[in-house]
């Protein structure tokens, strides 16, 4: 399940984020934003995650402003320490609005709420009757960049691979440029194509083309000279080795 939080207040933001992994181990909080303007920028160029946590007062204005600008069309859940907008947050996307501060159980009864909405839904008789065509999943394509006072789009085809270094996210291109990036690794493999990269250990997320050469590193691993070269060539995690074959065979999914 990918996760969105909206929340100015780093304590607050740090808290939310430890309750929902202890909810749901195998969440991936894809970004913490934490103001209307990058959360106006976030959503007009990323894929909507499954849900947003989105706390109703921010540094520079409030939620509901950002829901006028911005059609979130995926659930919210409001966090907040005031009782007064509840009807207001009822009249958008929010499935739960919880009261500072936020409690496990809070969260264990919102997604449990999430779980009976679409459980409703998919049974509904008008649900069955009309037949929808499945949609193929869509990949990002392009990064919006900031470094210092500057901002570029990065296209997707020109990345040889993202690394991670010191707790920071960075792409590398074939021309030998870094970039920093606002996802982490966890996030990237989620919304990239499965066919152009694979995430090999906890460093390296790779693009196919960017392998230059590959060498049996033990029984089960493999080693990888990548193009641009880095200083100590990745190896392939063990419990990643087999899906690693796979993926070079185009067989893996």
């Amino acid at each position: 399940m990918n996760v969105v939080i909206v929340e100015d207040e780093l304590p607050a933001f740090k808290r939310l984020r430890k309750l929902i992994l202890e909810v749901v181990p195998h969440a991936v909080i894809v970004a913490h934003l934490d103001s209307i303007q990058a959360s106006k920028e976030w959503f007009g160029t990323n894929t909507y995650p499954d849900l947003v946590f989105m706390d109703v007062h921010l540094a520079d204005g409030s939620a509901f402003d950002l829901l006028k600008m911005v059609h979130i069309e995926c659930p919210v859940v409001f966090t907040t320490a005031f009782d007064q907008y509840a009807m207001e947050a009822f009249r958008t996307s929010s499935i739960d609005y919880l009261l500072k501060p936020v409690k496990k159980q809070d969260i264990e009864n919102a997604l449990s709420k999430l779980d009976r909405f679409r459980d409703f839904f998919s049974r509904s008789e008008t649900l069955r009757t009309v037949q929808i065509p499945s949609q193929p999943p869509v990949y990002k394509t392009r990064f919006m960049i900031r470094f210092g006072e500057h901002i570029k789009t990065l296209s997707v085809t020109d990345i040889a691979y993202f690394y991670s270094e010191n707790k920071a996210t960075f792409a590398r291109t074939f021309e030998g440029r870094n970039f920093p990036m606002d996802q982490n690794l966890d996030a990237l493999e989620h919304i990239l194509d499965p066919q152009d990269f694979f995430r090999i250990n906890r460093q390296y997320l790779i693009a196919l083309k960017a392998i230059e050469e590959m060498r049996t590193y033990t029984k089960a691993r493999v080693i990888i000279k990548l193009n641009p070269p880095v200083k100590e060539q990745p190896v392939v995690s063990s419990e990643r080795s087999a899906d690693f074959k796979d993926w070079l065979a185009g067989e893996y999914r």
